[in-house]
C-alpha cells in the first residue's frame, strides 16, 4: 500500500489516506455499485465492456456518474501511470452519497482503487469445488456492492468441503457470487444460465467464441448429475474448471478437454501466455 494512489471524486489521494464519511449510503444502507477490470502490462483488458456495464448498473439504480467516459478513462490511465502496477485489478465504486436522512440518495461518491494482481496458471489445474444453495440475488443484473449472502455462507462452504457456492433458484441454476457458471453436456454443448444473473464480461467473450457450441439456456439443478464438464468464469478466475459439485465428481475429476480449449482461447484473447 506504500505510496499507492486511489481516486475519490476525481482527486488523487494516497490509499491509506482515502476516506469517505459514515453518512454515505454505501455504509448506512449498502447502496452502491462497482465494476472491476484487470490490466496486463499496464493495458486495461476489456475496458469498454466494463465501462458499459458500470454506466448501465448506475442507471438501473438511479445513480449518476458525473464523469463522462473520456474523463473516466483519462483518470484511469493516470492512476495506472502513478501507481506503476503493470499487472493489477482496478475497482470503480459508485456509492449513494452523503445522505442527510440516511435513506435518500444524495450526490454519489466515485471511488477508484488499484491492487496488484498476477495470473497464476497453476490455479487452472487445481480447479474448484462448489456446493449448491437455494438463493436468488436481488437486482441480479446489477453489479451491486451487496455480498451479504455470500459472506454469510462462508462457514457453510467450509463445512461442505467446497471452495465456493453455486446459487440456484427453485430448480434453476443461477451463478456463483463472483463468477458465472457453465456446463458441458454429453453432446458437447456449452451452456450457461440465461436469466436472473449478472452477465459477466468474461462470459460475454466466451459466448462469442464461434468455434464452440456455446449457448444461453435454462439449466436445471438435476442436470448436474449428468454432465461431462463444468467451469466458472470471471475477470480474475478466467476459466476455472469445476471438479466437484456437492461432493460429486464432475467427469473424471480433472479439467476437461473443452474447458481447456476455451481457457486457452480466452488467454489468447486477453494476451496472456498460458
Amino acid at each position: 500500500m506504500k505510496n499507492r494512489y486511489a481516486i475519490i471524486n476525481g482527486t488523487f489521494v494516497l490509499e491509506d489516506e482515502a476516506k469517505i464519511l459514515i453518512s454515505d449510503l454505501s455504509i448506512q444502507r449498502g447502496y452502491g455499485i462497482f465494476d472491476y477490470f484487470g490490466t496486463i502490462n499496464s493495458r486495461p483488458v476489456f475496458l469498454e465492456d466494463h465501462l458499459d456495464r458500470l454506466y448501465q448498473s448506475a442507471a438501473k439504480i438511479n445513480l449518476t456518474i458525473d464523469k463522462d467516459r473520456a474523463e473516466l478513462k483519462e483518470m484511469l490511465q493516470q492512476l495506472i501511470e502513478k501507481n506503476n502496477l503493470p499487472d493489477a485489478g482496478i475497482k470503480i465504486t459508485l456509492t449513494g452519497g452523503y445522505s442527510e436522512d440516511g435513506y435518500t440518495v444524495a450526490k454519489p461518491n466515485l471511488l477508484i482503487s488499484q491492487t496488484a494482481y498476477s495470473f497464476n496458471k497453476e490455479d487452472f489445474h487445481k480447479g474448484t469445488r462448489l456446493v449448491t444453495y437455494n438463493h436468488q440475488r436481488q437486482m441480479s443484473e446489477v453489479k451491486t456492492i451487496d455480498y451479504l449472502q455470500a459472506i454469510c455462507l462462508q462457514p457453510f462452504i467450509k463445512e461442505n468441503n467446497a471452495d465456493d457456492v453455486l446459487y440456484y433458484d427453485q430448480t434453476d441454476i443461477r451463478e456463483c457470487p463472483r463468477a458465472n457458471f457453465f456446463i458441458v453436456t454429453n453432446n458437447d454443448e456449452v451452456l450457461t444460465p440465461s436469466k436472473n444473473i449478472l452477465k459477466g464480461i468474461t462470459r460475454k467473450k466466451i459466448l462469442a467464441f464461434a468455434e464452440f457450441n456455446v449457448k444461453e439456456a435454462v439449466i436445471n439443478l438435476h442436470a448436474l448429475q449428468n454432465i461431462k464438464e463444468a467451469f466458472i468464469t470471471s475477470t480474475t478466475k478466467n476459466v476455472l474448471p469445476v471438479l466437484k459439485i456437492d461432493g460429486n465428481t464432475i467427469g473424471n475429476g480433472m479439467p476437461g478437454e473443452i474447458t481447456t480449449k476455451i481457457y486457452n482461447r480466452l488467454l489468447s484473447v486477453k494476451g496472456i501466455a498460458g
